[in-house]
């Protein structure tokens, strides 16, 4: 425990420098929590001293990486940045339009490396699935059963899903050249279908890539501190 109580005495005696990105992360989780609560169902909200707080645990003003990597996303041999933007991970769904970062940026610009690492944060914390989702063209149309066929194969060849076409087919069990089937378009994409808590415990859990087993100590205790300064 030496090394939390000296990290703790480093917390305990921050001043206004432990501030400066204040600024760079309250409109960053705002645009995060506008893009999401139009894009996904649920979305908790996150507190952005509790980004403050994350800060404060990865990085600090006596850290080396203070004035470039604050929230410590991008470094060599990390794979944080390039789950959130290599869009096989949600990270997509995740990130607002509005920003596009390179690599160099986030490496090295403290503002792009706080907005990426709230993104790679959220990422962690939602709950994906493969869901059956509607194409914009919502009509419905018709196809012919021809021999072999089977609603796997109907879908994809009509740009449906055997989701959609077991609904609009209740009865389309035995499939007959010849039965009409009706479709809807419609593709099996990755959804945001949930949240888990956005607290320190559960981002300890979730976000914690480097294995530091103080990780949810030191967030519960910078929370609480961060919390409390704004009191003052």
């Amino acid at each position: 425990m030496a090394n939390i109580d000296g990290w703790k005495a480093g917390v305990d005696g921050a001043d206004e420098s432990w501030d400066i990105y204040d600024v760079d992360i309250r409109p960053a989780v705002s645009e995060y929590e506008r893009h999401l609560r139009l894009t996904s169902t649920g979305f908790p909200g996150i507190d952005w001293r509790l980004v403050k707080a994350m800060i404060w645990v990865e990085t600090g003003p006596q850290s080396r990486d203070w004035t470039t990597r604050p929230i410590q996303i991008g470094n060599d041999g990390d794979p944080g940045l390039g789950a959130l933007l290599n869009g096989k991970e949600g990270g997509d769904l995740i990130v607002p339009s509005i920003y596009r970062w390179t690599r160099g940026e986030v490496q090295t610009n403290p503002r792009a490396n706080i907005q990426a690492g709230i993104g790679f944060l959220l990422m962690k914390m939602a709950r994906f699935e493969i869901r059956s989702v509607p194409d914009s063209d919502l009509g419905l149309h018709s196809v012919t059963v021809r021999a072999g066929d089977s609603l796997d194969r109907i879908a994809r060849s009509q740009g449906s899903t055997v989701e959609t076409m077991r609904r609009l087919n209740p009865g389309a069990t035995m499939l007959r050249p010849g039965q009409t089937l009706k479709y809807q378009k419609g593709a099996m994409k990755r959804v945001i279908a949930g949240w888990r808590p956005l607290d320190p415990s559960s981002i300890a859990s979730n976000y914690n890539g480097g294995g530091d087993r103080t990780y949810g100590l030191k967030l519960t205790y910078a929370y609480q501190a961060v919390r409390k300064a704004a009191t003052r």
